[in-house]
């Protein structure tokens, strides 16, 4: 069952055409399913008065559908945005007689550059949509392989207990298996696998979940929490990094600047306590400090935020490093 998510950045509801609508919070999810063809679509529904729903759609998106009705700074923060997070394959949708030349300044040398331009046609945009979803591979999990599920809903069922939503970030999980619950330490076993309301015995990287768990308690979940097998993934309330800005971000970052960091499912305020701009103050250095360890693997991209910033909210990315400080045995000395 390949399923494709796709972000839509468009106005509220622009979505509820496509599919059946399901989960509805700061973000709405709507399924459109034929056979075994899925797609699930996202649209953030607080945005954007809030930017965090922006960055979560985003952020668990294969691709995005983009429609424009007018150009405005909010779709200068989707280009951005979406620039950001690396969402490489989409749709953009021209209203009001708008044209593709008028959107060219805005996009050039972003990944919307290669986006294709469409008519605004449900039918056409569902069928493309599930061609694309039937395309993607259905591999079997591997001997050992490994998997991360971050949580963006989480809730009680009376006589089962502890039930999440999320989209596998990357490799497989399986019914039974037992997972690290990052950044809180507790260990879960996965009752269930569900993927659109059917029992399956694993799911795979871009599959959206719901899995029953053992030995963990809704009260102790949250959204942001990672479920993981893989032992590359860490945390930390202190991070420093290689960070780059957009090209419109005005002046260098400063110490004791508060940011936002988005990776996964996680939005996470961050203090500025330290920075090396080197030869380019767009490409500096940063530590950054959160009072909740963020979650993240070695080598992925989160996203900086400023929710200050006016017009201009989105900074630009940070890469985590791919290796940890080495761990000083302390009783041997």
């Amino acid at each position: 069952m390949p399923n494709l998510t796709v972000a839509v950045l468009a106005p509220n509801g622009y979505a509820r055409d496509f599919g059946k609508k399901g989960t509805s919070t700061d973000i709405t999810f709507y399924n459109l399913k034929r056979g075994h063809d899925t797609v699930t679509l996202l649209e953030p529904t607080r945005y954007p008065d809030r930017l965090a729903p922006l960055f979560y759609v985003v952020s668990m998106a294969h691709e995005a559908i983009v429609v424009v009705e007018e150009i405005t700074p909010m779709f200068a923060e989707w280009v951005l945005i979406l620039d950001c997070a690396g969402v490489s394959k989409g749709t953009i949708i021209l209203k009001n007689y708008l044209q593709p030349l008028d959107i060219v300044p805005l996009i050039k040398g972003t990944v919307l550059e290669n986006y294709d331009i469409s008519e605004d046609n449900i039918i056409t945009l569902s069928a493309d949509l599930l061609a694309r979803a039937a395309a993607r591979q259905e591999p079997e999990p591997k001997e050992g392989a490994v998997g991360t599920v971050p949580i963006d809903h989480h809730f009680n069922v009376r006589g089962i207990g502890a039930v999440i939503l999320g989209c596998v970030a990357d490799g497989w999980i399986k019914k039974h298996e037992k997972m690290r619950v990052e950044p809180i330490g507790k260990i879960a076993q996965i009752r269930s696998v569900q993927k659109h309301d059917d029992d399956f015995a694993w799911a795979y990287a871009g599959d959206r979940v719901g899995c029953a768990l053992k030995d963990v308690e809704a009260e102790d979940l949250d959204r942001g929490i990672v479920l993981t097998t893989d032992p590359e993934v860490t945390s930390s309330a202190r991070v420093t990094a290689q960070a780059e800005l957009v090209k419109y971000w005005p002046a260098a970052i400063k110490e004791q600047m508060m940011v936002s960091v988005g990776h996964w499912m996680q939005f996470l305020p961050a203090r500025v306590t330290a920075v090396n701009n080197g030869a380019d103050w767009h490409k500096p250095t940063i530590t950054l400090e959160t009072e909740t360890p963020i979650v993240y693997k070695p080598g992925d991209r989160a996203v900086l935020h400023y929710l200050d910033g006016g017009k201009l909210r989105i900074i630009g990315t940070i890469t985590f490093p791919r290796y940890l400080s080495p761990v000083l045995n302390l009783s041997s000395s």
